[in-house]
């Protein structure tokens, strides 16, 4: 399959794989907001730190039920007059998700926003999903760990200013924004809305897709009507349940603890910050607006490392090999998650955050390099919808047992729900090197793929 595919697909020059990836950038915009300041949100309209979980609940359900249902019906289209497969669900959901960033931080009540945060993670969703299978689609085999390092090159930068955008307050920058009545946190979530949609109509106007292989098979499917395509759906995602490939099940696994620990991190990091480094106990003060800013500036030193490192992971598989690479990253991610509760001087929440952003270069690539050429060319969305799955799933374990449970364990506090997200990453991280039985052969021998045309 590996050989017959380089022949296939010729390689793609550096700049359409850039264009392919510069969506994500946006993406990422839609993502870090709400990570630097959904929860600060919560506390602002009254929520306790044993209930930010559950109102975190939208984030993982929403990719649970958008996720294998926009990655079946993005391998089931092609709109033959505008040449497009997976690009109208990356076009709608960047208008979806703007809209939900726009009105976000006008939130009156914990219900409103949580409300807000299932249309925003839908959206982000229905945008993001298909992304992966896009690359797949494009891209031959030899290709695709730079295609995915890309992704993550992206993510890195969209992480960098989408954190400083929230670290910031514009109305300093530009004193005539005091005039529009609204708030540094307002303008942050609108500035991201335009760049998340920007981004994506890039990716949308300045690439091209070719039909699928199974074109034939989408007409036929398609003349039968809304029916039959639910019920084949149904029958096409039970079957592809039950043939995963093993690599998929042992990565299912891995991708479960690395997750959870990621949800943890998300979810009260922002707040950690604050309340336990610059010891604010009042939502509303000074002290706790510059304590989730200054958590937003050191995410933004993660998203510093991530492109960093993604560049270097080519380099580091050469000799390493796949999946001790994954490894490695993510026991750096862990160990600095869990020096967290140990850190009182602010200038120190540096190191662990680059050792997350070294961890995350690798979360959001590895795992699907190493997934996806065990895959069936004509079912790539469909697997990758259910690939994500063992994403969100954790995460809605996390949510609905963290509060209550693990939350009630850690006496509330916002730091220890960090550090135990560290301890999930270090389980995921001893489990990684199980998958170096399924790299290919020729991984030995050959050095891993550099930039097209470099």
């Amino acid at each position: 399959m590996q050989d017959k595919e380089t022949t296939e697909k010729p390689n793609l020059p550096i700049w359409q794989i850039v264009n392919m990836s510069i969506g994500f950038f946006g993406i990422q915009h839609g993502f870090e907001i709400q990570f630097a300041r959904m929860s600060s949100i919560y506390e602002k309209l009254g929520a306790q730190p044993n209930e930010i979980p559950l109102l975190w609940l939208a984030a993982p359900a929403t990719g649970l039920l958008v996720q294998p249902i926009i990655g079946y019906m993005s391998d089931k289209t092609w709109i033959p007059s505008l040449k497009m497969r997976r690009r109208p669900y990356f076009f709608l959901g960047a208008i979806l998700g703007t809209l939900a960033l726009f009105f976000m931080p006008n939130s009156s009540s914990l219900w409103m926003a949580a409300g807000l945060l299932w249309v925003l993670d839908a959206s982000l969703n229905i945008t993001m999903e298909p992304f992966r299978a896009f690359v797949a689609d494009r891209q031959n085999s030899k290709q695709r760990p730079t295609g995915y390092a890309l992704q993550s090159l992206m993510i890195g930068l969209g992480t960098i200013l989408g954190n400083y955008i929230a670290s910031i307050s514009l109305i300093e920058f530009f004193p005539s924004l005091a005039e529009s009545g609204h708030s540094a946190m307002h303008l942050s979530f609108y500035l991201c809305g335009i760049i998340f949609l920007a981004s994506v109509l890039y990716t949308v106007f300045t690439t091209t897709e070719e039909p699928p292989e199974n074109l034939e098979e989408i007409r036929q499917a398609r003349s039968r009507g809304i029916g039959p395509a639910i019920k084949s759906w149904a029958t096409e995602t039970a079957s592809c349940y039950t043939q995963m490939p093993p690599v998929m099940k042992r990565l299912a696994l891995i991708q479960f603890f690395t997750w959870m620990g990621l949800f943890c991190m998300w979810m009260y990091y922002s707040v950690a910050v604050p309340h336990n480094v610059f010891g604010a106990s009042d939502p509303h003060s000074d002290a706790y607006e510059q304590g989730v800013r200054f958590a937003a500036h050191t995410t933004m030193i993660r998203g510093m490392a991530t492109p960093i490192f993604a560049l270097m992971i080519p380099f580091i598989v050469r000799y390493l090999g796949r999946a001790y690479t994954h490894g490695l990253a993510l026991l750096l991610a862990g160990v600095g998650l869990l020096s967290i509760p140990f850190i009182h001087e602010p200038s120190l929440l540096y190191l662990p955050m680059i050792a997350a952003g070294i961890g995350w270069a690798s979360i959001v690539s590895m795992p699907y390099v190493i997934l996806v050429e065990h895959l069936p060319k004509n079912q790539y969305g469909i697997y990758m919808g259910i690939f994500n799955m063992f994403i969100v799933i954790p995460e809605i374990l996390v949510s609905l047992g963290l509060g209550g449970a693990i939350m009630g364990l850690l006496e509330n506090n916002r730091a220890y729900g960090v550090a135990f997200g560290g301890g999930l990453l270090l389980v995921a991280a001893l489990l990684t090197p199980t998958l170096r039985r399924f790299e290919p052969v020729v991984e030995k021998a050959t050095p891993e793929p550099q930039l097209a045309g470099s």
